[in-house]
């Protein structure tokens, strides 16, 4: 299974009397429509109010641009990482770590130079629909991993989202190019059997 990205908003809070490096957001949004043009029609994806149902959300570190180059900044796994799922979505507040790069990147969130979290997962089951080119993402295998990023993805170029949609697009036009070929092929026929049938 592919591990696709989508991003949401994070931003640091300020609490007085304390220290700690505190950010917050929302990694997943429910039921929210992103949208991607593919060849000139729009896609939609959405994740479902249940597709967090079944997670694996046993150990998610919250990094910088999915990056292994830079130290975990925070994770589930000693708490230091929050998630809270509620009925928007999945809620996430983050202690980053007293180290350079975890006072560099509050720093850089606090200005709000870095303004976008993305989190990294794996599909179970979607649904989707033709019709409306829409796609449903109905349960997440797998939350890799949360992390602060430069440029969103989410927001118009998700390369799993897009790379889904490109697929679907061109299955569409092959099938169009298949109805369109048996529509001819019947056209012969019905011409043949004029012809030879003796009729005008």
């Amino acid at each position: 299974m592919k591990i696709q990205r989508r991003e949401m908003e994070v931003r640091a809070v300020m609490e007085p009397d304390n220290d700690a490096r505190i950010v917050e957001g929302y990694a997943v949004r429910f039921n929210e429509s992103a949208s991607f043009m593919v060849g000139g029609t729009k896609y939609s994806e959405i994740i479902d109010r249940s597709a967090l149902d079944k997670t694996d959300m046993s150990d998610v570190p919250f990094k910088y641009n999915h990056s292994d180059s830079f130290m975990i900044m925070a994770r589930t796994r000693n708490k230091t990482l929050q998630l809270n799922r509620d009925d928007n979505g999945l809620k996430i507040r983050a202690q980053l770590a007293d180290t350079n790069d975890g006072r560099d990147l509050y720093e850089l969130i606090k200005r709000g130079d870095v303004d976008k979290m993305s989190f990294a997962f794996t599909v179970r089951k979607d649904e989707y629909d033709r019709k409306a080119h829409t796609r449903t993402i109905m349960d997440i295998d797998k939350l890799y991993d949360i992390s602060a990023v430069d440029f969103p993805a989410y927001d118009t170029t998700s390369i799993s989202a897009r790379s889904f949609f490109e697929l679907e697009s061109e299955n569409e036009r092959k099938e169009l190019d298949r109805t369109e070929a048996r529509r001819r092929k019947k056209q012969q026929i019905k011409t043949l059997l004029n012809i030879y049938g003796g009729k005008k």
